[in-house]
């Protein structure tokens, strides 16, 4: 696994994640989990969802970030 740079902190990346453009509008982001364990950690990535009041979803590889506080419903046919 290759080092992380030394300005690249957990707090840091996951300000990146919760402005970037999707983000600030409202939208939804995706990242891959081990990203978020490697880079800032399942708590405390979680823990700023949570604070934000979003909602996120694991599935397979990836957790599911919608960047708004309205609520999910599972599409059905």
């Amino acid at each position: 696994m290759r080092r992380l740079p030394d300005h690249l902190t957990p707090e840091r990346w996951i300000a990146q994640v919760f402005t970037s453009t999707e983000a600030m509008r409202g939208g939804v982001v995706k990242r891959q989990i081990r990203d978020v364990e490697r880079l800032a950690g399942r708590q405390a990535f979680l823990a700023e969802v949570e604070r934000r009041g979003f909602q996120a979803v694991e599935n397979g590889r990836h957790f599911v970030i919608f960047c708004n506080t309205l609520p999910i419903r599972r599409a059905r046919r």
